[in-house]
C-alpha cells in the first residue's frame, strides 16, 4: 500500500529532482524513491559489492586501469536507426 509525503524543496533541488527524473523518464515520485531506496538499502544488499571477488583471470591491474580494459572489451554501437515501414501499393489488377 502507498501512501502520501509531502515535502517542500527550495528551487534548485526541484529543479535539480525535475533534470534528473526527466533524463531517466521518470516521474518526480519515482525518483524519489529510487533515491530513497538507494540511500536507505543495507550494504549487504548492494549487488555490485554482492559481486566483488567472484570474477576469476581478470588482469591484476583492472581497478588502476579499468577505463582502458573496459575500451578494450566493450564496443558501444548507436541504436538502429527507426523507419517506418512502408505500405506496398496495391497493383491494378489485370484481367
Amino acid at each position: 500500500m502507498t501512501r502520501p509525503l509531502q515535502i517542500y524543496l527550495d528551487e534548485d533541488d526541484l529543479r535539480r529532482l525535475e533534470a534528473w527524473a526527466r533524463r531517466r523518464g521518470w516521474t518526480k515520485s519515482q525518483a524519489v524513491r529510487v533515491a530513497i531506496r538507494a540511500l536507505t538499502r543495507p550494504p549487504a544488499e548492494d549487488p555490485l559489492l554482492e559481486l566483488s571477488g567472484d570474477l576469476d583471470g581478470l588482469p591484476e591491474d583492472v581497478s588502476e586501469n579499468f577505463d582502458r580494459h573496459l575500451n578494450e572489451t566493450f564496443v558501444a554501437k548507436p541504436p538502429a536507426r527507426y523507419r517506418a515501414r512502408r505500405r506496398r501499393s496495391r497493383s491494378a489488377v489485370r484481367r
